[in-house]
């Protein structure tokens, strides 16, 4: 009689130079993956910011809220929105500073040249409102010139980003769009944004150009409307009383979209814009008209 021998199946666990690198599973993180080190980063302190902000939005009745100033609201959502990019960014670029709406100014370290300017949620007010208009902006400053940004809408998984010199691009689920502004020549034809109506001189001056123009949008989000203008979507973004954190990222995004942005007296200085708080962002064939615009009395 013969005893058969049961057969062991023996686990071969491979060597550790055999062993490779996941490949990204899906075409999102294909994209993210090819990006440069400090997009691929802003891109993803981006989205998990938004992905928190997404259950916010659909819970906004239970949210706490805080008022800063008149029309200048705060709720817990942009708290903590802003704490998890700070740790996020923190954890990997230790040395960088920040700039941030809630926290304020976080000197870099070690003599880092690099600054992180980041707004958790621009367009809180659309927020409180269940409006799906607001976006996570994080821009990179190196010695005070503005070289990436990333505008991203969570609810509409909208993703746009810029590196200066690179190109301006919206990630879409098949693949990057390059960003231009649009080619349109004529001023009646022109659909342009804007921020604060009640302010005086924006009061003005958007009552002149709303004569003159297709439509005028009170869009609520200063980084989005940049983004729409580097996406051809409209002709301009006119604006005061705007702060660093709400234009950093957008700036670079119309720039990059071969668009033109000032202050209101033809200065293309960041440090101005900020100084002034006023901006034109717009497309390079209408940018004069929209500057004589501007200037009238």
């Amino acid at each position: 009689m013969t005893t058969s021998v049961p057969v062991v199946k023996r686990r071969i666990t491979p060597r550790a130079e055999t062993v490779r690198r996941q490949r990204p599973e899906t075409r999102e993180e294909q994209m993210i993956e090819a990006l440069s080190p400090h997009l691929n980063l802003m891109v993803r302190a981006a989205r998990r910011a938004g992905s928190r902000m997404i259950r916010d939005f659909g819970e906004i009745a239970q949210l706490q809220v805080s008022r800063k100033g008149p029309g200048d609201f705060v709720t817990n959502a942009d708290v903590m929105a802003e704490k998890t990019l700070i740790s996020f960014l923190s954890e990997a670029r230790p040395d960088y500073g920040f700039i941030s709406e809630e926290s304020g100014v976080i000197e870099p370290k070690n003599d880092s040249p690099f600054t992180w300017i980041i707004d958790p949620i621009d367009g809180t007010i659309n927020f409180l409102h269940a409006i799906n208009f607001f976006a996570v902006s994080i821009g990179l400053a190196y010695k005070g010139d503005i070289v990436a940004g990333v505008v991203y809408n969570p609810i509409t998984n909208q993703l746009y980003y810029a590196e200066k010199s690179k190109g301006a691009f919206l990630m879409t689920p098949t693949g990057n769009v390059r960003l231009r502004v649009s080619g349109r020549t004529h001023l009646e034809d022109a659909l342009i944004a804007s921020n604060a109506f009640k302010t005086d001189r924006n009061a003005k001056v958007m009552s002149r150009m709303a004569a003159d123009v297709s439509s005028v949008r009170y869009t609520g989000s200063a980084a989005l409307s940049l983004a729409m203008v580097a996406a051809g979507q409209l002709e301009a973004y006119i604006a005061t009383q705007l702060k660093i954190w709400d234009i950093a990222a957008g700036i670079l995004l119309v720039q990059e979209a071969g668009g033109f942005v000032a202050d209101f007296n033809g200065s293309k200085k960041t440090d101005d814009m900020v100084k002034n708080g006023n901006m034109i962002a717009a497309n390079l064939a209408l940018k004069d008209a929209f500057l004589k615009k501007v200037k009238e009395k």
